[in-house]
């Protein structure tokens, strides 16, 4: 039990980590066409649905709920300082996205779950829903394959719609106490500029892009129904993901 409420800590100190750096997406001038289009690649990517679990089914009495934090690295040098504009001249290093969890188990390995996001203290929001399907369920001597798709929707934020759509596959292997697992796919991104953005860019079309993505990621089970899976992601910026999850 001491060392549950431990990995809870950590986690939510992650999650706190996330709320210092908090700011407002607030447009501080116009964008070119082009920054508008590096920015809708690199945010939708950040704010698009993370893996963190293992390819195998819940199965259909399964149900997984828990925290997770991503922290996605932003790219804000002297000659691409579009992130800088978005927030107003005060970009971080890091965004960090703390996020809420829950994924159920149907039948026909087919696994549902939905997600909510709130950076505290900024206008950032996001939610998002899933639906995978295990292609191979695994067992003690094979891996398990699967698919999915997901889609996210940027809130809060009056100066940008955003929205993903995505699709990967992925394959896991549990070995006692830990399961490796390693995907890839592809996301969907679309965005328009509205609000004070739109005002100081009236030019702005909105973008349509394409992302392909690698990711990877290991699950531990240290104690009966917790698992604390780490992850890591490129798709146009490196994503680093942690999350602990109550599963039974």
């Amino acid at each position: 039990m001491v060392k549950r409420i431990s990995l809870l800590v950590l986690c939510l100190g992650l999650f706190m980590a996330g709320s210092a750096a908090a700011r407002d997406i607030s447009f501080s001038s116009g964008l070119t066409q082009d920054d508008f289009k590096h920015l809708t690649k690199e945010a939708g990517t950040a704010m698009a649905y993370r893996n963190t679990a293992p390819a195998e089914p819940l199965g259909i009495t399964g149900f997984d709920a828990g925290i997770e934090v991503s922290a996605v690295s932003i790219k804000k040098d002297g000659t691409n300082n579009y992130w800088q504009n978005a927030f107003n001249g005060n970009a971080p290093s890091y965004l960090y996205l703390p996020k809420i969890r829950v994924r159920k188990g149907l039948p026909f390995g087919i696994d549902v779950g939905a997600m909510y996001s709130y950076v505290p203290d900024s206008n950032i929001k996001l939610y998002g829903a899933e639906i995978s399907k295990a292609i191979l369920e695994g067992t003690t001597v094979s891996p398990a394959l699967g698919i999915r798709a997901t889609y996210t929707k940027l809130a809060g934020v009056g100066d940008l719609d955003l929205q993903t759509v995505g699709v990967d596959a992925s394959i896991s292997k549990g070995f006692v106490l830990v399961t490796p697992y390693a995907g890839a796919g592809a996301v969907w991104i679309d965005s328009k500029a509205k609000g004070n953005l739109l005002t100081l860019s009236p030019g702005l079309t909105s973008e349509k892009i394409w992302q392909p993505r690698v990711f990877g990621g290991l699950k531990l089970t240290p104690l009966p129904l917790l698992g604390i899976t780490a992850e890591v992601e490129y798709a146009a910026r490196p994503i680093y993901s942690l999350k602990a999850a109550v599963s039974f």
